[in-house]
């Protein structure tokens, strides 16, 4: 059984630094890192995760949306690993919407994301893919994307009147509509 890593929370300076790009993705603790991740994300319930999270300054995410009490709405998308990603292009579309972050526990931010996005990068296995991401998913793989870029979703609320707690956040947004 892959252990289960503790997340490194806003403060831990790994989190603020641009990682490196990883150059033998066979490695076997790139290969661990990966499962850790994979693990990692599934225990905690959430929809994504990057290597710095784990304390480890790779370029490295995992994209894993699916419903959850923090995203009702969440299209389902098989956990995947992505290694070296880079954006070719995007939208000029922007659509703000609510994020968490597990290394930011108990706060939310009204963030403004681009509604598609061109990316490439490498699977576990080191193929290269191609891929157009949009709406939700575009979302979490520009959020985890930032971690790779030493940043955090706060970095990107342009209000402050826009960031509120996870509980005020399931009266106000969740339950007021029904529908998130």
């Amino acid at each position: 059984m892959t252990p289960v890593l503790e997340i490194a929370q806003l403060g831990n300076p790994v989190l603020r630094q641009t990682a490196k790009p990883i150059e033998n993705i066979r490695d076997e603790q790139i290969q661990l890192l990966i499962d850790q991740l994979l693990a990692t994300v599934e225990q905690q319930n959430g929809v994504g995760i990057a290597a710095p999270q784990l304390g480890q300054s790779y370029r490295l995410l995992i994209i894993a949306s699916h419903p959850s009490a923090r995203y009702p709405h969440a299209p389902m998308m098989e956990p995947t690993p992505m290694i070296n990603p880079r954006v070719k292009d995007h939208s000029n579309e922007m659509v703000k919407d609510w994020e968490g972050c597990l290394s930011i526990p108990g706060i939310r931010g009204f963030v403004a994301r681009y509604q598609e996005i061109e990316l490439e990068y490498l699977d576990r296995l080191g193929n290269y893919r191609q891929q157009i991401l949009s709406g939700f998913i575009a979302r979490i793989f520009q959020h985890e994307y930032d971690h790779l870029e030493g940043k955090v979703f706060l970095d990107r609320i342009v209000d402050m009147q826009e960031i509120m707690t996870e509980s005020e956040y399931q009266k106000q947004i969740v339950r007021q509509d029904g529908t998130r």
